[in-house]
Formats: structure tokens, sequence, C-alpha cells
């Protein structure tokens, strides 16, 4: 009969403490396995988020990292806003002209094309306003362009696709400018269809808007923060009451105050807003590749705007924020292994003062010293690796469990056998050592019986 065997059938002797110390390594193992998976999602997260489809974010001067994560993520309050006109200084000089015409503007130079247009022969510049919401979820004022030109996912090489519907229009003759798409979480947590309203607010539980936007379109998961965001089209957005930009001052830049008794003029329903009441959040800009370095430069220069990179932003995060909390976590389930194994000790040692005259048999019928060792310490790793394949097959269960939730809210399926991490393949022999460090106590005491007093007592 070898070890492994005689092993087995000491721990089935001892069954209540063998199922109990071993359930103690497979939830601490569960544990483990849980912290790689939800730190392995994260981490995919970013790294589908860190390729966002443009080179940066132009904004106001502030927080790079705030920029950041209300441009990419739309987290936090923005950090300001930017006048349209500066927005128009990234388009060429027929369709910087165009704007004028249409928006009511006046241009000094007509033929001049915009400031930084010759960075963007074959790129582009999205603008986003933010400051609305629907339910929890914001809502980003932006051109068709933002569902055209964009991509999404690791590469930056996917197209957003619809699962219902279209994309918005930039006039409608039925909803005019008044026309939205949501993500598919919106759309799954508030019940909209294609047809559906949605009324913004000014904040998750602030005022509401009279005027609603018509659901066009619905899109197909993502696994990015545009799952989680209701697109409307800009000209509508610049349209609700209250969104009109403030008059400031030509040579401070300061908001000018008007008194109580000044009426304020609410915006039209049936024309665009005029160029000099519109505000942007931020801009999105895809450069020609020769100049995504010099550009960010020059636009740095200005004391207004500044151009950040969200890669690079991202990164930051990840080594602020997300790698020490994912250290700390790995930390604390190891801690909780650690302990699983003091239990195997604990329980083996405390056997051993009722097994010392079976050792001494085993001794007096012929098995050495150590044999018999190798016998404790293979009860040792039994219990550690018993109950380390269970944790791991828990572990696994729980995620594919929680798949369709993840699915539906992050865009990442997660399979049976998915691993997330490099960490995970060295469970089962780092479960073997434990085994074996718990044992050696234990497995000393049986290798140092004396046979003589053992039988005599």
């Amino acid at each position: 009969m070898n070890l492994f065997s005689i092993a087995w059938r000491n721990l089935q002797h001892r069954k209540l403490a063998s199922i109990l110390t071993m359930t103690s390594m497979a939830l601490g193992v569960t544990l483990v396995v849980l912290v790689l998976a939800v730190s392995g999602l994260i981490e995919e997260s970013l790294e589908r988020n860190s390729n966002v489809g443009y080179n940066f974010i132009v904004g106001p001067k502030g927080s790079p990292l705030q920029l950041t994560l209300n441009s990419v993520f739309y987290l936090s309050r923005p950090v300001g806003t930017l006048p349209y006109s500066y927005y128009l200084e990234y388009q060429a000089a027929d369709g910087r002209q165009r704007a004028y015409q249409e928006l009511g503007g006046k241009l000094a130079d007509p033929e001049r094309p915009g400031r930084y247009s010759m960075f963007m022969k074959s790129g582009f510049a999205i603008p986003i306003c933010l400051g609305d919401y629907v339910g929890r979820f914001r809502i980003v004022g932006t051109t068709t362009d933002y569902l055209k030109q964009l991509k999404h996912g690791r590469s930056a090489d996917q197209d957003y696709r619809f699962a219902r519907g279209r994309n918005f229009q930039e006039f409608n003759e039925k909803n005019g400018f008044f026309e939205a798409v949501v993500g598919s979480i919106v759309a799954n947590e508030l019940d909209l269809r294609i047809g559906s309203k949605i009324y913004p607010t000014h904040g998750p539980e602030g005022e509401t808007h009279s005027e609603g936007f018509t659901i066009v379109g619905i899109l197909e998961p993502t696994g990015t923060p545009s799952d989680r965001v209701a697109f409307v089209n800009i000209e509508g957005f610049y349209l609700l009451e209250g969104h009109v930009a403030p008059e400031r001052d030509a040579d401070t830049g300061l908001e000018i105050r008007k008194t109580q008794q000044e009426p304020i003029e609410k915006p039209s329903h049936t024309k665009k807003l005029s160029i000099e009441k519109r505000e942007v959040s931020a801009i999105l800009v895809k450069s020609d590749p020769i100049f995504s370095v010099g550009m960010p430069f020059q636009i740095n220069k200005s004391n207004s705007a500044q151009a950040v990179s969200p890669l690079e932003q991202i990164m930051i995060l990840r080594e602020m924020f997300f790698n020490p909390l994912r250290f700390a976590l790995l930390a604390l389930t190891i801690l909780v292994c650690v302990v699983s194994a003091i239990s195997i000790l604990v329980s083996i040692y405390n056997s051993m003062s009722e097994r010392t005259r079976d050792v001494a048999i085993m001794r007096a019928l012929g098995a050495s010293r150590e044999r018999v060792l190798l016998i404790i310490l293979a009860e040792s790793v039994l219990i550690s690796v018993g109950g380390g394949v269970l944790g791991w097959l828990l572990g696994h269960g729980i995620g594919k469990l929680a798949s369709p939730i993840v699915e539906e809210r992050a865009g990442i399926r997660v399979g049976f056998f998915s691993v997330n991490s490099s960490i995970e393949p060295w469970i089962i022999p780092g479960l073997i050592a434990v085994g074996v460090v718990a044992g050696l106590l234990p497995a000393l005491m049986a290798y140092r019986t004396d046979v003589s007093k053992s039988l005599q007592g």
C-alpha cells in the first residue's frame, strides 16, 4: 500500500476534523480565485479603455486626471468649458467658414483655416458636452461623428454597432434636433426601447428639463463606459433651458453677471444656438500620426486649453489606485490561506497525541522513521490540495454563475476556465508547498516517536 493510500485511510478515521480543515482551505482558495478574477476584469477593462480611438483630449486648464475621468469614463465633475469658437480652430477653412455662416458668427478673415487644422488632415475633432443625467447615467451631447469615427476594443479597431435602431441624425423632420442613442446598460436598466423618450436632469436627482430626446438607437455591449451613457444630438443639448453660455468680458474672460431686472433670453427650438452662446466640455482629437507628439505642445502653450493623453492618465490611474488595491487584496487572501495552513497544522498536531500508539505499531511492523514522516506529510498535502481544488472549482463556479451579470455590466464574458492572472497557475504548486510546511512539525513528532515507551503506554 502506497503512502497516499495510507494517508487517505488516516483522514477517513478523522472525517469531521479533516472535512472542516479542507473547508477552511477551500474558502481561502475561493477568495484568492475571486480576487484574481475581479482584478483580471478590471485590468481587461482598463486595457480596453486605454485605446480610446483618439490621441488626446483637449479641455480647459485644470487637472489632467480629472479631465480624463470625465471625458473617457464619464466620472467626476467636468473641469470647465471652452468656447465653441475654440473647437472650430480644429476645422479647415471651408468647414470653419460654413459653421460661422450657419450659426450667425462673424469672421474677420473667412479664408483663414483653423489654428490647428494643419495637424488634422487625416484626423478628426469631436466635441462633447457634459452636465446632464438620465437617472444615474451621464448624458453626452456630441455630433454624429462620435459613433461614426470613434472605435473601441483593445486595439481600437471595432466600430460601434447597433443592437436596434440607428445613429441620431443632425436634423430629423420628425424629431428635429432631439434624437438620442443609449448604451446597452442604460437601455436595460431604464427599460428603454426605440421610440422611448428621455428627459435630462441637472444631476442624478436634479431638476428635469421639459424637452425630451427620442431614442432612435440602442448600442450593442462594448465593455466600455459608453455602455453607461446616453448620447444626444449636441444641437438639441444646446437648446435645453439653462445651456446657454454666459456672456463674458472680452478682455478678462470673466462671466458678466446680469441684474435680476434684465430678462434672460431663452433659446428658440426652431434654429441652432448661435456661436457665442455655445461651449464645449472637451474635444476628442485624433491628429495626423506625424503630429501626435508636437501638437499637444502647441495646444498647451495657450492660456485656456490643455491637451491630455488618455493613455498616460489611465496608466497613472492604474499605478496610483488599481495596483496598490490589487496587491492589498491579494495580500489579504494570502493571509487567509496562511490561517488555513495553520489550521491544518493544528488539526494534525492535535491528533498526534492520540496516534502515538498507532505510529509505534507501524514502526514495530517494519515502517521506517522516514516512511512515517512521509505519511504524515502526505496527509497534510491531501488536505491542502483537496481543499484547494475544491476552492478553485467553487471560485470559478461563482465566476461562471456571475458571467451574465458581468457581461451585462462590463461587456466581458467570463468562462468557467477563464484564467485572469499569471498567478493562478501557481495555486496548486503553492498548495503542495503549504501542505508540506504545515505538516512538517507533526511529521517530525511522528519521526521522533519512541516505539518502546509508546507500546508500554
